[in-house]
């Protein structure tokens, strides 16, 4: 039984060696953070939400561009707490920034630069990237190539730096050099047993890829500043994992 136990061991350290050279470090100490995904995050290599690293998320259709905005800012929310200010580059920017209040974010922590042209964005994102001081930085580009990618990608290597590109209206996926690919959808809200309204929104996670990861689908609802894993039976409540405020 000792014996299985060295080699589990051996096992765990070169994983998390093979993880390093390829960039995606474990966090320790004030860098770590919980996002509050529950069982999404057993999807992660060594459980941990991949930071310093690029994570894509494609969005073909306005409502989609929607859901995932609010989902990324669920994840801002909570990585924000730990570290400094984050850059929000987008060339059509849709986002009311008031509306970040209900993921638990400060709107004035968050810069915004609105650019005319993809490029120019794409170049801006690559820079600030480099910036150890801010905690997170995301981009709105269409396409983005291979080459471009891995641009992005050794930024964050060196800097540590968590990167969110959203990918609005893609001609076509591709393979680029980002960690993770999602796909956000918005699902139908629930109300609670005899109450009237609108319910909070909820959304379908499809994690698409995740390098040495486990991809996944999963329904997820935002409400009182918490992600949590919904139920099949709206009559049940939602599990509850962490409370982002």
């Amino acid at each position: 039984m000792e014996q299985s136990f060295v080699k589990n061991n051996i096992f765990q350290e070169l994983q998390r060696e093979i993880l390093a050279l390829q960039g995606l470090k474990r966090p320790i100490g004030k860098q770590s953070f919980d996002t509050g995904l529950g069982p999404l995050e057993n999807a992660f290599p060594d459980q941990a939400f991949p930071l310093g690293a690029v994570h894509e998320f494609i969005s073909p259709t306005p409502e989609g561009i929607s859901a995932t905005t609010g989902f990324i800012a669920g994840l801002l929310g909570a990585l924000m707490r730990q570290r400094g200010p984050c850059l929000w580059i987008s060339t059509r920017r849709t986002l009311f920034p008031p509306a970040l209040k209900s993921f638990g974010i400060a709107p004035d922590r968050v810069i915004f630069i609105d650019l005319a042209r993809e490029r120019d964005a794409l170049w801006a994102m690559e820079e600030a990237l480099k910036c150890e001081a801010l905690a997170a930085v995301i981009g709105e580009i269409r396409e983005i190539n291979l080459t471009e990618s891995r641009r992005l990608q050794l930024a964050v290597e060196k800097s540590r730096v968590t990167g969110f590109l959203h990918r609005c209206f893609p001609r076509k996926a591709g393979n680029i050099a980002c960690v993770s690919r999602w796909q956000v959808r918005p699902i139908r809200s629930e109300l609670e047993v005899g109450l009237p309204g609108v319910g909070y929104p909820r959304w379908n996670v499809e994690l698409l890829k995740i390098r040495n990861g486990r991809p996944g689908k999963w329904q997820i609802e935002w409400s009182d500043g918490r992600f949590r894993n919904c139920e099949t039976n709206h009559m049940k409540t939602p599990q509850i994992y962490q409370k982002a405020g």
